[in-house]
């Protein structure tokens, strides 16, 4: 009789504390499900959005054209100067052809165009020859930049496709041009690829030798549906965004339900956007900070929303692809 008092005991002691860890455990887990993260969101808009190449290189003149001279012999006077606009047939130096006991007539070296002096070379009692280059003529006073791309780059560019031009030396300013010739070879040395640009010179500002920062457009598409890149999560191998209320319905106590979209990407910018193909429309709410915990219907506290304009705030297409 005892031994059965004891069992009975026993058992209800085991139920007791079975029921007290469930109900501790059930509490936990309400707890949880009542989690509140705190984010910042940003709203998809729809707008421009462009693809950049960034390179950088140097100013030099659209069109140059060498001046040589006929005879072999030794410069006697020079009649023009760095920058000095000369047209075609101008007399630029002499040259005396004369040797020890011979004595000839001075060699009159001629502009071959019309332009203006980027190079001189020669000097006053230089002795030259018939390939010695006396002096460079920059003809229209057209601008390009030289620019050299990677080979793992080269399918991105083509003829046409515009371009951004900054300068240290104008700060804030933007310059156009466009892409007006691809090589059509490699170097196989440095393995890049040659382009040359036309770069606009509203007011001959740029000077030839500057060094440019060059973005070339390689996408544009409008009315695009952008968000920050960094809003982009990937969730079970896939890219997500985390959309807040989309039920259009706040949740009690000031929270809101951050649900878990699947996406599809396109263009990704060099400013910080990227474009989304699927899955959101313009005016949806996402998550822009604070989503690393989330998960699909977690509640939200939202501390910040940001507009488009100030979305990037600490964020710059090399290897955004």
């Amino acid at each position: 009789m005892l031994k059965k008092k004891i069992l009975i005991s026993v058992v209800i002691s085991a139920a007791a504390l079975s029921f007290a860890v469930c109900k501790k455990e059930k509490e936990d887990n309400t707890k949880k499900q009542e989690q509140v993260f705190a984010v910042t969101t940003v709203k998809a808009e729809a707008g421009l959005i462009r693809a950049y190449l960034p390179l950088a290189g140097d100013i030099v003149p659209g069109s140059t054209v060498e001046a040589y001279s006929d005879a072999a012999g030794k410069v006697t006077r020079i009649y023009v100067s760095l920058g000095s606009r000369v047209s075609n047939g101008q007399p630029i130096l002499l040259v005396d052809p004369s040797k020890p006991g011979m004595r000839y007539m001075e060699h009159i070296v001629r502009a071959p165009i019309n332009g203006t002096v980027i190079s001189l070379p020669a000097e006053v009692g230089m002795t030259v020859s018939q390939s010695t280059p006396l002096v460079r003529l920059s003809g229209g006073g057209a601008l390009e930049i030289q620019l050299f791309v990677p080979e793992r780059y080269i399918s991105r560019v083509g003829q046409s496709m515009s371009c951004e031009i900054t300068l240290d030396a104008y700060p804030g300013e933007v310059f156009r041009g466009v892409v007006r010739e691809v090589s059509p070879t490699v170097d196989p040395v440095s393995r890049t690829m040659l382009i040359k640009i036309n770069v606009d010179n509203p007011g001959s500002r740029l000077k030839s030798g500057m060094f440019a920062k060059v973005n070339i457009v390689t996408e544009s598409k409008n009315n695009a549906i952008k968000v920050p890149s960094r809003s982009v999560v990937i969730r079970s191998g896939k890219k997500a965004l985390f959309v807040v209320n989309a039920d259009g319905g706040a949740e009690g106590g000031g929270s809101f339900t951050a649900k878990q979209i699947d996406i599809e990407t396109g263009i990704e910018s060099s400013d910080g956007t990227i474009e989304i193909t699927s899955g959101v429309n313009a005016g949806d709410e996402v998550v822009d900070k604070g989503m690393t915990l989330l998960v699909d219907g977690a509640k939200v506290n939202i501390i910040t929303r940001n507009s488009e304009a100030n979305k990037i705030n600490e964020v710059s297409e090399v290897d955004s692809k």
